[in-house]
This record gives C-alpha cells, sequence and structure tokens, in this order.
C-alpha cells in the first residue's frame, strides 16, 4: 500500500454533456457545434485529476441502466481506473451550458433514479475489500436516492479505524453524522458548509450579508472538537481553512473561465495530492487553487488538462 494512494467513492454518477454558446438566448432556439461527453460526477472529477497529477487512484461507485457501458468507456478513455457495484438505476444526466456573451455557466442537474435495495450491501462490501490497499480515502457528493443515512459515516468510521486518512466534500447529514470519526479534513464550498451548520446564512444558492464572523467561528469549533482541518472554496472567494485552532484565508487572482464546473473538484484532488506528499494545508491549498484554475480554463469537466 502507497501512503499516497487513493480510493475516491461518488455514489451518484452523472454523465455530463457541457454546451458551448457565442450568445444563449431563454426562450429561444439556441444551436451550437461545440459540445462534448464526460463521465463525471464529484468522485469521478477528483479521480480524473488525481490520475493527471500522476497519482494512484480507484474510484469505486455504483451504476446501472443503459448507458454504463458508456460511461466506463468514457472513463477508460481518460485512464481512469473505476470498480462498481449494480445499482438497477440509470445513470443521470446533466447539463452545462456555457455562454461566451457574459462568460455565465449555467448547470442543470438531474436527480437519481432509486438504487436498487441490495446496492448498499453491495457497495460497503466492495468498500471493505478495497480499502486497505489505500493510503487516503475521498469521500464526495450527494448520494443517489435509495441509499441509507448510515452509509457514509460507516465509510468514514471504517477508514479511520483502518489506519486511513480521509477527506470529506459533502454537505449535510453525510457530513454531520461523519464528523464524530474525525476525518482528516473536510472541504465543502461556503454554501454547502453554511447551509449544513449554519442554515440561516444562506438560501442554498448565495450566501447572505455578514455571515464571514459566523462562518470563522463555526469553523474554529468545528476543527477543535473534532480536531480536523476545515477548507472551504467560494468561487472567486479567498478559501477559508480552520487548522490547530488558527483561521486563515488564502486570497488568489481570479481567471476569466471557460467552464467552472468540477472546478471544486479539482481543488480537492489538487489539496489531497499535495497533502499526501507532505504539503503544509496552505500550501495544499495553493495547489488546490492551480488545479481549479487550470480546470477552470478547459471546457473538459473535471480535468487540468
Amino acid at each position: 500500500m502507497s501512503t499516497q494512494s487513493f480510493l475516491t467513492i461518488c455514489m451518484n454518477p452523472t454523465l455530463q454533456k457541457t454546451l458551448r454558446f457565442s450568445g444563449l438566448v431563454m426562450d429561444a432556439v439556441n444551436r451550437t457545434a461545440t459540445h462534448r461527453l464526460d463521465a463525471s460526477g464529484k468522485g469521478i472529477n477528483v479521480s480524473r485529476v488525481l490520475t493527471q497529477l500522476g497519482k494512484t487512484c480507484l474510484h469505486l461507485t455504483q451504476l446501472g441502466g443503459a448507458f454504463r457501458g458508456h460511461f466506463l468507456d468514457l472513463c477508460a478513455r481518460d485512464g481512469l481506473t473505476v470498480e462498481w457495484v449494480e445499482s438497477g438505476s440509470g445513470i443521470r444526466f446533466c447539463h452545462t451550458l456555457i455562454n461566451d456573451a457574459d462568460h455565465s455557466v449555467t448547470e442543470l442537474v438531474e436527480e437519481s433514479e432509486p438504487v436498487a435495495p441490495e446496492t448498499e450491501e453491495q457497495l460497503k462490501t466492495a468498500y471493505t475489500r478495497l480499502l486497505p490497499d489505500f493510503g487516503w480515502v475521498i469521500i464526495s457528493g450527494t448520494k443517489a436516492a435509495g441509499f441509507s443515512e448510515g452509509l457514509v459515516p460507516f465509510m468514514t468510521r471504517a477508514a479511520k479505524e483502518a489506519g486511513k486518512k480521509v477527506i470529506l466534500d459533502l454537505r449535510g447529514k453525510d457530513l454531520e453524522n461523519s464528523l464524530a470519526y474525525k476525518p482528516e479534513v473536510i472541504k465543502p464550498n461556503l454554501v454547502e458548509f453554511a447551509s449544513t451548520f449554519a442554515p440561516e446564512l444562506t438560501d442554498g444558492i448565495r450566501l447572505f450579508e455578514d455571515w464571514e464572523d459566523r462562518i470563522k467561528t463555526i469553523c474554529l469549533a468545528l476543527a477543535e472538537r473534532y480536531a480536523c482541518r476545515i477548507v472551504l472554496t467560494g468561487g472567486a472567494e479567498p478559501v477559508k481553512f480552520a487548522e490547530g485552532g488558527g483561521f486563515g484565508e488564502y486570497a488568489f487572482e481570479p481567471v476569466q473561465p471557460v467552464n467552472t464546473t468540477g472546478s471544486g473538484d479539482a481543488f480537492t484532488a489538487g489539496l489531497a495530492g499535495a497533502l499526501a506528499e507532505g504539503a503544509s494545508l496552505r500550501d495544499a491549498i495553493a495547489q488546490g487553487i492551480r488545479c481549479g484554475a487550470l480546470n477552470a480554463g478547459l471546457l473538459k469537466v473535471g480535468a487540468i488538462r
């Protein structure tokens, strides 16, 4: 087992259709010759960037339906190693609409179909089998419908009991119920963090005014209680982080993006790869920012080249 090897988990795979328009007009027919289809989902995006960084990485997920073969073909083209269990449910499609006229990126997200009742136990069995071979576990994103609230805490606890380092890019109950097992790093974005721990600060899309002090207080309290490091991304906002009783910010020069979809996942991969190499949290954040910016400059989702 290499201490720089990564087991990534995402339980909501996606086929991501990206369409780029010179101008996008609502309530009208819009045509473009610039489009692509990629295997996606937060864990796939993290895995792709880790692989492009030269790291050993295996992705575990659930798959089913008529497009499973195409999903796996797209993963293979990107050099990804994927283990999967049968879900009996189709893979969802999500769409990214890029409007060059105003540099906007709009994401349309399908909710998942429920997985079959036996899928959770099959996923646990596969996870338990794979876990000894990896030094780091990264769990990202929402679960498909049909999984229990106990699944992510089970995975976090098992990884920690096996001496693995854990990064959680989650929100809601999955994050709250896993903190007791003391993951090394939690890395939701600012809105996801606020939605989980201070819902009065957000409508789920944006933060309201005067959120900074409250977020800082919560970060420091959680970092101390659960002996974890907290990293919060927020688009062009400086990255917020807490560790060892201290709180800091990492400002950076925003780039003019092509496609921001997957930039948070590219950040997670860069952060994780650097931490595995022994970097300080601040230096790992710098690598995360670099990877996120590289992703934003590409049409392809969740990639740095």
